[in-house]
């Protein structure tokens, strides 16, 4: 099983009503759970670990994870609230305000970590929820705890306006990279880590402190992937874009089942992988992502959605 390990919270999105007032409507999200809704749905093993309340957001989260086939046995509950975010979207590219103050996310702590069983075989970990504290630690210590016995993989997924201690921030990340086996980052969030450059220098930066491999989005045009020995470029596919929200997290899914398929969850084979599965890997991830931006929100495709 995939265990994705980070935030579950209610995107507020834009809507109007039938009267056209401006309104917000309540779907599932949080970038973590996006990512173990959309591996749940292109039919790999996906559970999810994270703080998830017990009030009426944290049941439709509950309920969105079963509908995708997710596992979510291994999540810590509490009556604590559910974050919420609101999104404003500008020429389809979404921007975010939290409400993440003591809810049951936020405040998963080291002590809440549960001993994993041998059914989990990866981990993914991101988002915001590698930010604020406790949670922020909870998720280090659990990557750092598994990192020698089974494969990680990270995307910080890095909101600016949402940290608050750059310093810390940069150097839990950091932590983290050196821990993983694989590292998926935007473009943007590359240059964000490693300052200017061209990515395959950047990339090769994030390879050399021990990543196996690493996948760089760059929005509309697609996605370089590399190793050691290889770099592979997977071109986005055209499609009219509703909105990008959950496309980098449909990516990670794409990634990670493309592995799953191809027998290469495994640290040994991920030391040597082969240049066509690194290919199908981004090409997936790709094919997934061109899917959910062709619909409102974060709704990843089903396995016979993608031709």
């Amino acid at each position: 099983m995939i265990l994705s390990c980070g935030e579950a919270l209610i995107d507020m999105l834009p809507r109007t009503t039938a009267g056209g007032e401006a309104a917000f409507a309540p779907y599932p999200g949080g970038a973590v759970f996006n990512t173990a809704i959309a591996l749940g749905r292109l039919g790999a093993p996906s559970g999810f670990f994270s703080g998830l309340s017990t009030d009426l957001f944290g049941r439709l989260l509950t309920e969105a994870l079963d509908a995708s086939k997710v596992d979510s046995a291994l999540a810590i509950r509490s009556a604590r609230p559910t974050t919420l975010a609101f999104v404003t979207l500008t020429n389809g590219q979404a921007s975010y305000a939290f409400y993440d103050e003591m809810t049951a996310g936020r405040m998963l702590s080291p002590d809440d970590l549960p001993p994993l069983p041998a059914s989990v075989t990866a981990l993914f970990f991101g988002g915001i929820s590698l930010v604020g504290d406790p949670c922020g630690a909870a998720y280090e210590a659990l990557m750092l705890r598994e990192a020698k016995q089974r494969v990680t993989m990270i995307d910080p997924n890095i909101r600016p306006g949402f940290i608050t201690d750059e310093h810390a921030y940069r150097a839990r990340i950091g932590r983290m990279i050196a821990a993983a086996d694989v590292v998926k980052l935007s473009d943007e969030d590359l240059r964000w880590l490693e300052g200017p450059g061209a990515i395959a220098d950047l990339a090769g930066a994030i390879l050399s402190r021990g990543a196996r491999a690493v996948f760089v989005t760059e929005g509309a045009e697609g996605a370089h992937a590399f190793t050691r020995g290889h770099h592979v470029f997977a071109p986005a596919r055209k499609v009219a874009v509703v909105d990008t929200v959950g496309a980098g997290d449909t990516f990670n899914a794409g990634v990670l089942a493309a592995l799953h398929r191809a027998g290469a969850l495994d640290k040994g084979v991920l030391a040597d992988l082969p240049e066509a599965v690194l290919e199908d890997a981004a090409r997936l991830g790709c094919a997934a992502a061109a899917v959910t931006v062709s619909r409102a929100g974060a709704n990843p495709p089903w396995e016979a959605e993608i031709a």
